[in-house]
């Protein structure tokens, strides 16, 4: 179901982090590790493909509230923030500061998959089998694209931005949004990469690539013409 999408684990307690680790590894994810926060920030913006996040919020040299705030500047990838404060002030402060979803302490690892697997189909990293509109054909599984029944060849990254663009039928799409949600990370007003692939795409996809309109001034929206 998953093609190894990548979780960061923030936590300073090592044996938290294993315990998580080993689970999600079993689940079929790559799991990479931070033990405070100035790694965990270190991390995301040099790996720029992690999928989610699990967050821990007491830990040395920056907590995890610091991180959020920092990586919320950037990127809207979904994030879980572990925590043994269960007040209602604290689980407002974060849901305000940015956080998707709240797990206390202590836990069972097999309602933390359940809800990284919940989250990551809510935002689209995971797919849920194949969607189809006007002739094109999505296997999110197989990662595969056929417009009238004939495959065609996407790189990763084209067959991300149109799963995206057909996930988001009919809606106005700015590019940042795009970049937050496709490439999970911001290239600071650089939106350069996001037209070059959607000229690709379109080229790739023949007459269906008017499908994906061009938005002035803003960005993209892929619609059906009936």
């Amino acid at each position: 179901m998953m093609d190894a999408l990548k979780i960061l684990v923030v936590d300073d307690e090592a044996r938290m982090r294993k315990l998580v680790k080993d689970f999600l590894t079993v689940k079929g994810f790559q799991v990479i590790e931070a033990a405070d926060g100035e790694e965990a920030v270190d991390l995301f913006f040099n790996q720029k493909d992690i999928s989610l996040i699990l967050l821990d919020v007491m830990m040395p040299k920056m907590d995890g509230w610091e991180v959020l705030k920092t990586i919320r500047k950037f990127s809207e990838v979904p994030i879980i923030m572990l925590t043994a404060r269960g007040e209602e002030r604290d689980e407002l402060q974060g849901f305000g500061l940015g956080v998707d979803e709240y797990i206390s302490k202590p836990f069972s690892p097999k309602i933390l998959a359940a809800r990284v697997e919940a989250l990551l189909r809510r935002t689209g990293n995971i797919g849920t089998g194949n969607m189809e509109i006007g002739g094109i054909c999505i296997d999110k599984s197989a990662r595969q694209v056929t417009i009238d029944g004939k495959e065609i060849d996407l790189s990763f990254k084209e067959f991300e931005l149109l799963s995206y663009f057909v996930e988001n039928h009919g809606l106005a799409l700015s590019r940042e949004k795009i970049l937050n949600n496709v490439w999970n990370y911001d290239y600071f007003g650089d939106a350069r990469t996001i037209d070059t692939h959607v000229k690709k795409l379109r080229s790739k996809m023949g007459q269906k690539g008017e499908y994906i309109k061009t938005i002035w001034g803003m960005g993209y929206k892929f619609e059906v013409d009936s």
